[in-house]
């Protein structure tokens, strides 16, 4: 029996993986837990039963969670989490990137580092390691998690429906397309971050100011 006859909607384990998957990768971000909604939208693209919204409900709430989990231990465990993910060079610079985008930009890097590789876990913790306005980061997480579980549940939905006789198919086509977003959004970052570097000085040209300073010091004395 194909894995998708098991998450219809009325299967508890659809509700489970829903609820569960995006809870736990913000810790383990090897789940797969978008590739799991895309799944469960695939599985039920030919429904129209109104326990999908249930479905989606679960996986904005497992997302919810997650980011909370994650504040709350690096509000409680700070030391622990910065050897956990952030004692390698690249840790460090993950860290690095989180802190200054989270005081450029604030609530709204909060709900975009859900769709940046790495970016949700590194934000979330470091919103707890520095102490992030509660409320705030309630607010901002409870956005991203139904933006995030509308947009993974329907790319799988419309996967599925182009693949009705194929969910496999849907489900990689759908996937893909999951892949091509993330990316373009990290592109786009990166091309931002470099337009937004500050432009430093020819050195010959800071030479030949500090020698015409020094000769009107010169004349002036």
């Amino acid at each position: 029996m194909s894995v998708f006859a098991h998450l219809q909607v009325d299967s508890v384990l659809s509700y489970l993986v829903a609820l569960l998957m995006p809870a736990l990768d913000a810790i383990f971000p090897l789940l797969p837990s978008e590739t799991t909604v895309i799944a469960l939208g695939v599985a039920t693209a030919g429904s129209a039963d109104p326990r999908i919204a249930l479905l989606v409900a679960c996986a904005a709430a497992g997302a919810f969670l997650g980011d909370n989990l994650c504040y709350l231990l690096g509000r409680r465990f700070g030391p622990a989490m910065e050897r956990r993910f952030f004692a390698t060079p690249k840790g460090k610079a993950t860290r690095a990137w989180a802190e200054r985008s989270l005081g450029r930009f604030g609530t709204p890097l909060i709900v975009v580092c859900r769709f940046i590789p790495g970016g949700r876990t590194a934000v979330t913790l470091i919103c707890g390691l520095t102490g992030y306005p509660r409320r705030r980061f309630i607010t901002a997480t409870a956005a991203a998690g139904i933006i995030w579980a509308l947009y993974a549940f329907f790319i799988g939905r419309l996967g599925g429906q182009a693949f009705e006789s194929n969910p496999w198919a849907g489900l990689a086509i759908a996937f893909g397309a999951a892949i091509a977003i993330s990316g373009i959004i990290e592109l786009a970052r990166r091309l931002w971050r470099r337009t937004r570097k500050p432009v430093l000085p020819d050195p010959s040209q800071a030479d030949d100011s500090s020698r015409n300073q020094d000769r009107e010091e010169k004349a002036c004395a």
